[in-house]
């Protein structure tokens, strides 16, 4: 299992905009709560090497559940993990080049 924060540190820049000064965690603390295992749900990425993949968690914001609805409903989710997943999306968005890769 690995944590995803010392592989984005590689890859993407780091944000320039100011975190909220009530945030108890790091962008990278929160990262390193996504987890790359491939044998926990294939491979994708999850929180904690927990069985929750991101998608899903951005699939139950999306749907319009808040954070507190999801953690009623999730007993083992903390807040932390649903920060963890609007930041590890919102880095996938920052990539500068996109290219196609042919077989």
């Amino acid at each position: 299992m690995s944590g995803f924060g010392d592989q984005i540190a590689r890859v993407w820049r780091p944000n320039s905009y100011q975190t909220n000064n009530k945030r108890q965690m790091s962008d990278r603390q929160l990262l390193e709560r996504i987890t790359i295992d491939p044998n926990i749900c294939h491979g994708k990425p999850c929180l904690r090497g927990l069985r929750y993949p991101v998608e899903f968690i951005l699939e139950l914001l999306s749907s319009g559940m808040t954070i507190e609805e999801i953690l009623e409903d999730y007993d083992d989710l903390e807040r932390d993990d649903i920060l963890a997943t609007l930041q590890f999306a919102a880095r996938l968005t920052q990539v500068k080049s996109i290219y196609r890769i042919v077989p």
